[in-house]
């Protein structure tokens, strides 16, 4: 009879199975504890006749045995099974997974940069941190221009070999001009975008940085009239086909002439609007024809080649492009702000 009972409880041992922690325990509680099944055949086995203590005793120890390593087995698997279901990966997506969306100002670049690579411009880079020659003295800039004051721009003084040098942190791209001026001889005709800083407050129209993208072309028989079209047809790719263009005379040390270029107004169409303040016209770049002197300075000569150069603040486009009115708002990553240049690009 207990044989018996033993062979019933081997097969049900060797089909047991748990989901969970509490299912595991009852199958603890009904073959293992003191009042379990297996237990009661311990106890019925005190009664066996001693010829068959030696076969039955055997026989019990192997059940119990089998139903503690069934029971450790399932013990494991419902461990590990809370394990994977608790277990974090920090490598998944959140949910739900929202798009996200260019900044306005790396949208702007991009479309700057492409204009001009479609009629031969190539990009051109130089480092943030840079020393005074190639930012002024380079460039035409006199000693006691007004640019050099550290009003306008961040001077870093190095001590090197006992000679004070002035590094700053450059205040137009126009440093990487004379890089490229000074590496590479005629035809030159590259486009310079990058970050820029200078000693200005912070207010909703100035920043202490902000982003330029910069214009040279040297070769032989450059002309003002070359500087004219390819200005004209960057304004009207980034504007549209109806833009207009004017260009007032101005100043500029590294260039002579050098002007001021205007688009007709986007908003109005040059009819007048508070925008453009009743005139018509926006200004949104400087330009001229490169000076003779900074020619000299980096190694081309100046009366075999001749140049043209332009610049302009990629967040003055943007602000013209999308109507920002405060500036600040292109630094601070704001997630609202961001998220309305979505179909932007």
């Amino acid at each position: 009879m207990i044989l018996e009972k033993i062979e019933a409880l081997k097969g049900q041992i060797k089909d047991l199975h748990a989901s969970n922690e509490e299912a595991l325990e009852a199958l603890r509680i009904k073959y293992l504890s003191k009042k379990g099944e297996i237990t009661a055949l311990f106890n019925e086995f005190k009664t066996v006749a001693p010829e068959q203590k030696r076969e039955l005793g055997q026989k019990l120890n192997e059940l119990k045995n089998l139903a503690t390593e069934k029971i450790a087995q399932i013990k494991e698997s419902v461990q590990t099974q809370a394990k994977e279901q608790n277990k974090i990966d920090i490598t998944r997506p959140s949910f739900p997974a929202e798009l996200g969306t260019r900044h306005p100002i790396s949208v702007v670049r991009k479309q700057i940069i492409d204009i001009f690579s479609r009629v031969g411009f190539t990009l051109a880079d130089g480092p943030e941190v840079e020393d005074d020659w190639h930012v002024f003295s380079a460039l035409n800039f006199a000693a006691d221009h007004p640019a050099r004051d550290m009003q306008d721009t961040f001077f870093i003084e190095q001590n090197k070999d006992d000679v004070t040098r002035n590094i700053v942190l450059r205040s137009h791209t126009s440093s990487v001009q004379v890089r490229t001026m000074e590496r590479k001889q005629p035809p030159i005709r590259i486009i310079c975008p990058g970050r820029v800083y200078r000693n200005e407050a912070i207010t909703a129209r100035a920043h202490c940085f902000f982003h330029q993208i910069e214009g040279l072309y040297i070769d032989k028989n450059v002309s003002f009239a070359d500087l004219k079209q390819v200005l004209l047809y960057f304004a009207k790719e980034l504007f549209g086909p109806d833009t207009k263009i004017r260009l007032r005379p101005s100043y500029f040390p590294f260039t002579e002439p050098s002007a001021e270029m205007d688009v007709s107004c986007m908003l109005c169409g040059g009819e007048g609007c508070g925008f453009c303040k009743h005139t018509g016209w926006v200004e949104i770049l400087g330009c001229g024809m490169v000076d003779p002197n900074v020619l000299e300075a980096s190694g081309i000569d100046s009366t075999v080649y001749s140049g043209y150069a332009f610049g302009l603040g990629i967040e003055r486009i943007t602000n013209l492009k999308y109507m920002v009115k405060d500036l600040r708002m292109f630094s601070e990553n704001d997630v609202r702000f961001l998220n309305e240049f979505r179909s932007a690009h």
